[in-house]
């Protein structure tokens, strides 16, 4: 049976390819056996299960700054000017790299995970190598270089959002090991739909 998957393609401008499309409400999504999380705006089959607004609650760190609703506020506030610096220098969408900072690291910049990503993005230090960052924890560096390389994912994935942002989380590597398919890891199964309802909500705040 053919599944109705929706694709957010085309959501970069990358030389001249047009466009973002938000992440629609009334989206519904489920993971099938073999770790391929699917899509779609018409549920035709009935593992599909509507997704609900995630309340996001910043994820641990060393530093836990910022450390309430009001922090984050501020947080947002402060760094929103080099988001949209970054945004616009690599062509991403400015809404789309509020969400992915704001999961990865609850807009902290002294934020460092178990496995050695670092800052606000997370960057592992040879990712912040590959776009000549002399220092990670230095938020404009940080999140340049983590656009950039957002910008190169969609490059390589053929705009495909879900799979780009699986290979942030989970490593290129993974999603190519799994046949250009999100990697059936809990984390990364958990990361996209964080991500993509705080883009939905960015974007939707933008207007």
């Amino acid at each position: 049976m053919k599944k109705a998957i929706l694709r957010l393609v085309s959501l970069i401008s990358l030389g001249g390819v047009v466009g973002v499309t938000p992440v629609l409400a009334g989206t519904y999504t489920f993971l099938d056996n073999a770790g391929v999380m699917h899509f779609t705006n018409v549920p035709a089959d009935t593992r599909y299960t509507q997704m609900q607004p995630v309340r996001y609650v910043p994820p641990a760190s060393p530093a836990r700054w910022p450390v309430n609703p009001v922090d984050m506020a501020a947080a947002q506030k402060r760094f929103d000017p080099i988001i949209k610096d970054a945004a616009r220098r690599s062509q991403v969408d400015a809404a789309l790299v509020r969400a992915v900072v704001a999961v990865e690291s609850g807009y902290d910049p002294s934020a460092v995970s178990s496995r050695g990503a670092v800052g606000l993005m997370q960057l592992m230090p040879e990712t912040g190598r590959r776009y000549g960052v002399t220092n990670l924890y230095d938020p404009i560096q940080n999140v340049r270089a983590g656009s950039m390389y957002l910008r190169d994912l969609l490059k390589k994935f053929n705009n495909d959002l879900h799979l780009s942002l699986a290979a942030y989380n989970a490593g290129e590597e993974a999603v190519v090991r799994f046949g250009n398919r999100i990697p059936p890891y809990s984390e990364t199964q958990q990361y996209l739909p964080k991500v993509l309802e705080l883009y939905r909500q960015s974007r939707f705040a933008a207007r």
